[in-house]
């Protein structure tokens, strides 16, 4: 990255605040990311397998109300139900969409599938959802790893769940003059995961004793010469956080440039087995080019996937205790 730009705390991006809650014996979670002033809101979804909700707030052609929140979850379309809790939290504290008869909070949501890590029949729900934006609207939690809505997330999952590669969320945050961007990204992908800058592969499939990564493609190739069920248990989304003023046009874009990052440091990626997503999200109003933001926004979010891999490694033998049996 250019000698310009300088590392930052997401705390610094004025307007943004994160909360996290999870179950950390069922290993499934939620994260909030509130924005106190409002955002306007682009979204790239590149994934064949998407669990997610009102994500067409964040089309150019519907109305440009500012959203107030991100929710990013574990459990599935189970994990939707998060959001009921986020709602009624901002509802509570007089946030949302003044209609003349309420204030209707306006929040989109992702879920990764973590139904195969921890426990099954434990997603996150309305109670979730709420302690999350609960501890969002008090202070910005900026804990990486196993937390929140990266609490059972994994990657490597050709072989099923044991045979693959624990993962989390990660963060990461930039400055370069006036212009601020953050990344939260939850990395739950079919594929392994690379390092950019050197190619070294840091998270993925692991042979069946888990002492080396086996090579992904060579056996997404075999494996379809050989029909079988691939099950539909990934997803990573993330949430891009400018202080530049974009409509959500170019916010989209931003987000389709992001996207950059999965490629760069995720093998396969954008599947039909994924429902990889990402949210760009303006909460300020510096000046700066579309094109610009959007280059950077890669390269943070690129670190971001890095810290949640790093973040959230533990054994192999408390990794296999917490996969669930099909």
């Amino acid at each position: 990255m250019s000698s310009l730009i300088k590392e930052i705390s997401i705390k610094d991006i004025e307007g943004v605040s994160i909360g996290h809650a999870q179950d950390d014996k069922a290993k499934t979670g939620v994260s909030v990311i509130y924005f106190k002033n409002g955002a306007q809101v682009g979204c790239d979804i590149s994934g064949g397998g998407v669990a997610a909700r009102e994500t067409l707030l964040t089309d150019p052609v519907t109305a440009d109300n500012p959203l107030n929140a991100v929710v990013l979850s574990g459990g599935s379309a189970f994990g939707l139900a998060a959001s009921d809790g986020v709602m009624r939290c901002l509802e509570e504290h007089d946030i949302g969409y003044d209609t003349g008869y309420a204030k209707v909070p306006l929040v989109c949501q992702s879920c990764i599938f973590d139904l195969a890590y921890g426990r099954s029949d434990v997603r996150p729900d309305a109670a979730m959802g709420y302690e999350a934006c609960e501890k969002a609207l008090k202070e910005c939690d900026t804990s990486i790893g196993s937390v929140g809505a990266g609490t059972g997330a994994c990657v490597g999952k050709m072989y099923g769940i044991k045979q693959s590669s624990k993962s989390g969320l990660g963060i990461h945050a930039i400055q370069v003059g006036e212009l601020k961007i953050g990344a939260v990204v939850v990395v739950n992908a079919f594929g392994d995961v690379f390092n950019p800058e050197n190619g070294e592969k840091i998270a993925g499939l692991p042979d069946a004793d888990r002492e080396k990564f086996l090579d992904m493609e060579e056996a997404f190739v075999k494996i379809m010469t050989t029909p079988k069920d691939l099950f539909h248990t990934n997803t990573t989304i993330g949430c891009i956080i400018c202080n530049a003023r974009f409509d959500k046009a170019k916010l989209s874009k931003i987000a389709s440039m992001t996207r950059n990052a999965y490629a760069r440091c995720i093998n396969p990626v954008g599947t039909m087995i994924d429902g990889d997503s990402i949210y760009a999200c303006s909460v300020g109003d510096v000046i700066s080019d579309v094109n610009v933001v959007g280059m950077l926004s890669s390269r943070v979010m690129e670190k971001a996937i890095q810290k949640a891999i790093e973040a959230s490694k533990i054994d192999n033998e408390a990794y296999i205790k917490n996969c669930c049996k099909k």
